[in-house]
């Protein structure tokens, strides 16, 4: 044979041929600048502080640190030199959302009489809510018709019993069970006894001036034929101030039997120092 038989392909480019299908190839596009991690875009620069800035603060906090520290010196130098001199500190704190006086038996207090502590203070606690519950009774007395200065009576029964109870004989009292002072004793015993004399006139509460504003016995009955309800609001009073009287008279003899031993076993001392045998 001559030559091989060819096929020809229509979809070929040949020499001097164009292929009526064929597109026009693609123009490339610019390059463009890739940054760091593929961030395509221009850089923004953050402004830092410089290294004289950043040392002068270090250096005001140092400063402050110091002085912080000297002041804590102080104070705790201070509290050990009030210590030395047998001043008391007594940080306030209760009640706990507001405190307003320092009560801590457990710290302050020796062992043998926490329990006795713990008794006093829960007397205190029982005049605030005996003159509170004074008040909410001659608030009805007072809104029921009776004269309204046995209100304003009751109301300075309160003011001035809690703050001045608290002063004059349970803070004697802690005192002289935390420091063993006789001074305090004898302070204790004094107001002690009026606050006792107290709750006992308040529970009988007798018909003389402005009667009504202590819920006593007497009021309490005389209450119940005008108004029932704040006759028995009355006669509440009454037993809480019997209470209160009863536990005040506990606390009263438990005190004086513990002061009383001490000062005997302190009269006995000398005694059985003379009568010790010579060697």
């Amino acid at each position: 044979m001559a030559g091989r038989w060819r096929h020809d392909n229509p979809f070929e480019e040949g020499d001097g041929d164009v292929n009526p299908f064929s597109h026009p190839r693609p123009t490339p596009l610019p390059p463009e600048p890739a940054g760091f991690y593929n961030d395509i875009g221009a850089s923004v620069d953050i402004p830092l502080d410089n290294k004289k800035d950043l040392k002068k603060k270090e250096r005001e906090l140092m400063a402050k640190e110091a002085e912080l520290n000297r002041r804590e010196q102080e104070i705790k130098r201070r509290e050990e030199a009030l210590a030395r001199a047998g001043v008391l500190i007594e940080p306030r704190n209760w009640p706990p959302f507001l405190p307003i006086i320092h009560v801590d038996i457990s710290n302050d207090i020796p062992v043998n009489l926490q329990r006795l502590q713990y008794v006093s203070f829960a007397s205190l606690l029982g005049l605030v809510i005996c003159l509170f519950w004074n008040i909410l009774c001659v608030t009805g007395a007072w809104i029921t018709g009776h004269d309204p200065r046995i209100w304003f009576l009751a109301v300075i029964y309160f003011i001035t019993g809690c703050p001045g109870a608290y002063f004059l004989w349970y803070r004697p009292l802690y005192r002289a069970m935390r420091k063993d002072s006789g001074f305090s004793y004898g302070w204790f015993f004094l107001f002690y006894f009026f606050h006792i004399a107290f709750c006992i006139y308040a529970a009988v509460s007798p018909p003389f001036y402005m009667g009504r504003a202590l819920v006593g016995i007497f009021q309490a009955i005389n209450e119940v034929g005008e108004n029932a309800g704040v006759g028995i609001m009355y006669f509440v009073g009454f037993a809480l101030f019997v209470l209160e009287a009863l536990l005040s008279i506990w606390v009263f003899q438990r005190v004086y039997s513990f002061f009383r031993g001490k000062s005997t076993e302190a009269q006995m001392r000398p005694d059985a120092a003379s009568r010790a045998p010579p060697f």
